[in-house]
């Protein structure tokens, strides 16, 4: 049976993004971009519910959220109640800790893919069994035990 043809014709560039999207590499990348979501859960997971406590309890429970600058409105002791009245301020207590953040993640990162890469060697490392001999080799190798055997008789 035969496809229906459309009355309506597709531009020449919808073919053109099916043969892109369906080419490898861009698979590979939706993967990709679907599994570093997954990913980025469990370091997000990692650093704020291993590692920030950790860092924090060394630290002396040091919180640099309240660290701000008040440019216009009444001053307040936190951030919060600047906020409330609304202060506007310059948070850099808050970019701090993103940069404490980024610095735990990418520290994360770093080991996760270090031992990824060490296991990935490993798997390499173990030699395959070689390839059984094929009827060629094993015939041939009959045939020289013979000739080996005849010659050792005369």
């Amino acid at each position: 049976m035969s496809p229906i043809k459309s009355p309506i014709k597709a531009p020449g560039w919808v073919a053109d993004f099916q043969k892109f999207i369906m080419r490898g590499n861009v698979v590979d990348l939706a993967i990709g971009v679907v599994v570093g979501a997954a990913f980025s859960s469990i370091v997000n997971s990692a650093v704020k519910d291993i590692l920030t406590p950790i860092l924090g309890l060394l630290t002396g429970g040091v919180d640099f959220s309240n660290i701000f600058i008040t440019l216009k409105g009444p001053v307040k002791d936190t951030l919060a109640e600047a906020q409330k009245v609304g202060a506007v301020t310059i948070n850099v207590g808050l970019f701090l800790n993103a940069v404490i953040q980024f610095l735990i993640i990418a520290f994360f990162i770093f080991w996760m893919m270090r031992l990824l890469s060490k296991l990935h060697r490993k798997e390499e490392a173990q030699p395959a069994a070689p390839p059984a001999p094929s009827k060629e080799e094993v015939l041939l190798t009959e045939i020289r035990d013979i000739l080996a055997a005849r010659s050792s008789e005369k």
